[in-house]
């Protein structure tokens, strides 16, 4: 199951409100999950600004690096 944020377009203004922890990140375009990451949400976000493979993002914080990664394991299962 995807997220149940909003996406946001990707650019300046996502990165700038990002936060700063780990947590699960989702890519798209047009509304449809092309790729889920997990890591600082903020670098994650902003690697992608620079990349710009992809058009839309949305997140969730976790508490820690292995919360993230059982976060986005549940995802993609669901995905």
């Amino acid at each position: 199951m995807p997220l149940s944020k909003r996406w946001r377009d990707l650019d300046r203004d996502a990165v700038g409100a990002t936060p700063n922890r780990y947590g699960v990140v989702e890519f798209g375009t047009d509304g449809e999950v092309e790729s889920i990451e997990v890591g600082v949400v903020r670098d994650t976000v902003k690697d992608a600004v620079a990349y710009g493979d992809h058009e839309q993002v949305r997140w969730e914080a976790a508490q820690n690096r292995d919360h993230a990664e059982r976060l986005a394991a549940d995802h993609r299962d669901r995905h």
